[in-house]
């Protein structure tokens, strides 16, 4: 099996090394396969290649228990990471993110993640759409998604932070984990991301995940606000097509907070 290198000349220092380090940090459970890391060079990361195959209704059950098992292996603190700093998005265009250490979610997801990310694209989003988007992360704030459906809050979870169904990879060894920007999150951060642009069997990865860690019946409400980071990052980095969705994540965020009583 031959090796996949990742390479980029617009990478920023330290980029594959935190990759790396992130990588063999959710590997370090031994919950769900994650892409085994070969070698960090300068300006590159060996990885070992996988092959893929079509995804399943029972793989994607397995993947959803091994992917609560992960979570449930914890971290340090919220915004915690394992390497030193870190980025979110495209290896073309990544953006780096804080990696201050939190003892509570709100903090970390409101003032680390989603404000300096709504200053950015404040043109982008328009007068009116930025008013409601800080609405959102105002109710966010306040602690409205601390818990999951207002239960008791979440300790910080061990999560991969970029799950979207594109860094997801069905191979003959289960769905297997690539190109994280693991931290210590809310483990309703992997599942929203999952959520955001249709992961294969979402319904049986959210059946699987449950069967291992159960959850609230009403908890997928709490989706679009661990999935409003991921979506305004696509504001940021690809313009005023996520507009529109951005701003009723935001309305959603605000209806959500009321039904909790934030």
């Amino acid at each position: 099996m031959s090796d996949f290198v990742k390479n980029g000349p617009n990478a920023p220092k330290g980029y594959f090394a935190a990759e790396a380090a992130g990588l063999e940090w959710l590997a370090e459970p031994k919950t769900v396969p994650v892409v085994p890391v070969l070698e960090v060079g300068k300006g590159e990361l060996r990885l070992e290649r996988l092959e893929e195959i079509a995804p399943s209704a029972d793989a994607a059950r397995a993947f959803g228990a091994q992917l609560a098992r992960l979570h449930d292996a914890g971290a340090p603190g919220f915004g915690w990471t394992p390497g030193d700093g870190a980025w979110f998005g495209p290896l073309e265009s990544p953006f780096d993110v804080p990696t201050v250490e939190h003892e509570d979610f709100p903090d970390f997801w409101a003032d680390d993640r989603l404000r300096p990310l709504a200053d950015r694209i404040t043109r982008t989003l328009g007068a009116d759409g930025h008013d409601t988007v800080d609405e959102a992360i105002d109710v966010i704030a306040d602690g409205a998604f601390d818990g999951i459906s207002g239960q008791g809050a979440e300790e910080p979870s061990r999560v991969h932070g970029d799950l979207w169904s594109g860094n997801l990879l069905w191979t003959a060894d289960g769905a297997t984990l690539i190109d994280p920007s693991a931290h210590g999150g809310h483990r309703l951060e992997d599942l929203a991301m999952l959520s955001l642009f249709s992961a294969p069997f979402l319904d049986e990865i959210f059946e699987g995940y449950e069967s291992e860690h159960p959850m609230p019946g009403d908890w997928q409400q709490d989706l679009p606000a661990h999935l409003f980071f991921g979506l305004l990052a696509h504001v940021h980095l690809f313009g005023e097509a996520y507009v529109d969705q951005a701003i009723a994540t935001a309305e959603s965020i605000i209806a959500r907070g009321d039904e909790l009583g934030f």
